[in-house]
Parts: structure tokens; C-alpha cells; sequence
């Protein structure tokens, strides 16, 4: 006999919350064992990664757990102001928790950079279109270049990076360009949650750049808040989930995943003739063999299989990824 769920009980039982906040971490590796047994016991599962330079994660679990590993991680000094972003599944969306020391929370690859002692400044969703308007402002996007194909701010450079690690280079040779030729008054960032534009607001500062800022809570937070007829966005916004890409109110958009390169596929993208699903798109056909391909079918019909039978597949965990990636 099944139990009739509470009226007051979510519709979609797991919370996912992705997280991150930049401040000083004296003890990684302690802070590292407290947090996996904080996690363990409120049967959170997910990444978190620890740095000195702070924390970033995706993790999900039951409201109740997911309250205690945020608790936890708010109780450090430095994390009280934690940015947090929540999103509900109906299934588990990770099977494993995983919580790993690393150099840096999201990978620049330039350890002269302190996004904690010297970053730019925040700006509201509400006043960032009047910033990004504005003449004397150079807007950058920060993300890669699969991200700003499927939207974008108007008017923005797009560096074209493949990872946030090419992004120095750019900003050594283009970036540097820009700004001697536009000469302006600021410079403006954003990226998908905020970490990577803050981080590259901290890289710029460490090259001289005085007047830097960046979009806070990145362009989620300005979907959510900005109404569709008050936006500068064009497009939509990919996302590191199943959602693949969202619009105006983080409504589902049009784009799905290819599991072959893990890029956003639009619809005009699905039409081609080189298109399988779960198995390759126009961008990765041909660095694909046919074992490849082979072993990438397997994997779409079990997946498929499970969906039918109402199971889980593990699969499911690869195919959410760490902002910053």
C-alpha cells in the first residue's frame, strides 16, 4: 500500500543546491573531513570542492539535509554570506558524494590571483542594465564558447575560450587590445552563477585594471529577477544540469545536452543529418570512431531502458558537472 505524500510535501522530493563563496580556508584537508561527515550523516550526496581560496559544490538530498551541510558550511568563518542557488529533481541526481581538496575552486591557473583579498565589485540584476548601456562600459563574458552560442548579454565580447583556463591568455593579448582601443570607463563581467566572473574580476584587478565589476549571482539570478521585457539577454542560458539551458524565470528552454561532448544542441542543431541522440552532434562527430559511437548507443539504450522502467541510471550522475568547467 503506498502512503499518500503530505500536501505539504514537495512534488519533486530532492533539493539541489549549488554553492560557492570565495574566502580564506586555513585547514583544507580538516575542513575537508568535517564537511564529508556532516554530509554523510545528513545522506547528502554530490561534489563540494575545498581550496584555500574557498568552496564550490553541487550537492542534493532532502530539505532537511541539504539545511544541516549548508549550516555547516555557514558556520566557518568567511562563509555566513554563502551563494547558494536552489533547483528541485524528482530523482537523485547524484549517487555519490565526493568532497576534494583542490588548488583552486574554479580552475584560472594563475596562483598570483586572490579572489578573496582583491575582487571587483558587485552589481545588482536591477542596475545592470543601465551599467552594461552605458557607452564607457566594455562588457565581457567570462564563460566558454559552447555557452555564449546559446545567449548573451547585448553587446558583450565573447572571448571565444574553449576552457576558464584560456581566459588570462585572451585578456593578455585580446583583452588588453580592447581596452586600449575603447579606452573605457569600467569594465563589466558576467558569467552563468557568479564564481567565474568574480574570480576574473580579481585577475584583471591583479593586471592593473582599476574600475571592475561583475554581475552579482551571474545571469541566473538575473533571469530570475529581470522581467523578459526589461532584459538585455538574448538567447538563453546554459546550465550545468539536466535543464541543459534556461530562459526568463529559469523556464526549461530549447536546447538538449549531447552526451557525446557534453555541449548544448539546439533545435535546428537536432535536425541534422549527423545528429544521434546520446551518441554525437554536428560539433564532436568527427572526432568520434565507431567504437566510440558503438559503446555510446549501449549506453543511450540502457539509459533509455531505465527511463522506461521508471529506475535510475547512473549515467545520470556524469551528466551534471561543476560550474566552471
Amino acid at each position: 500500500m503506498t502512503t499518500p505524500a503530505r500536501n505539504d510535501e514537495p512534488a519533486d522530493p530532492y533539493l539541489v543546491a549549488a554553492l560557492y563563496r570565495f574566502a580564506r580556508v586555513d585547514d583544507p584537508q580538516g575542513w575537508r573531513a568535517a564537511l564529508e561527515a556532516a554530509a554523510e550523516k545528513a545522506g547528502v550526496r554530490g561534489t563540494l570542492l575545498i581550496a584555500t581560496e574557498g568552496i564550490n559544490g553541487t550537492i542534493a538530498g532532502c530539505d532537511a539535509g541539504i539545511a544541516q551541510v549548508l549550516a555547516a558550511i555557514r558556520s566557518q568563518p568567511g562563509f555566513a554570506e554563502l551563494e547558494v542557488k536552489f533547483a528541485r529533481a524528482a530523482t537523485a541526481p547524484f549517487h555519490r558524494l565526493k568532497v576534494r581538496v583542490k588548488a583552486e575552486i574554479v580552475t584560472l591557473g594563475r596562483p598570483d590571483v586572490d579572489p578573496v583579498g582583491q575582487v571587483g565589485t558587485y552589481v545588482s540584476p536591477r542596475d545592470w542594465n543601465a551599467l552594461i548601456a552605458d557607452p564607457d562600459t566594455l562588457v565581457i563574458d567570462t564563460r566558454n564558447d559552447y555557452e555564449g552560442q546559446v545567449g548573451a548579454f547585448a553587446g558583450a565580447v565573447q572571448p571565444n575560450t574553449a576552457t576558464f583556463r584560456d581566459f588570462p591568455e585572451w585578456f593578455a593579448t585580446e583583452g588588453r587590445r580592447l581596452i586600449a582601443e575603447r579606452q573605457p570607463e569600467r569594465v563589466a563581467m558576467y558569467c552563468t552563477g557568479g564564481i567565474r566572473c568574480e574570480k576574473a574580476t580579481a585577475l584583471l584587478k591583479a593586471e592593473g585594471v582599476a574600475d571592475v565589476r561583475h554581475l552579482h549571482g551571474g545571469i541566473l539570478q538575473y533571469l530570475e529577477d529581470i522581467p523578459a521585457q526589461d532584459s538585455l539577454w538574448q538567447g538563453e542560458c546554459f546550465v550545468f544540469d539536466e535543464r541543459v539551458a534556461v530562459g526568463h524565470g529559469l523556464e526549461v528552454g530549447s536546447h538538449s545536452l549531447c552526451r557525446g561532448c557534453r555541449r548544448p544542441v539546439s533545435e535546428a542543431g537536432r535536425t541534422s543529418p549527423r545528429y544521434v541522440e546520446g551518441v554525437q552532434c554536428d560539433a564532436c562527430a568527427d572526432d568520434r570512431d565507431e567504437a566510440t559511437r558503438a559503446s555510446a548507443r549501449e549506453r543511450q539504450r540502457q539509459m533509455e531502458l531505465a527511463e522506461q522502467m521508471g529506475i535510475a541510471h547512473i549515467g545520470l550522475e556524469a551528466r551534471t558537472r561543476m560550474r566552471g568547467d
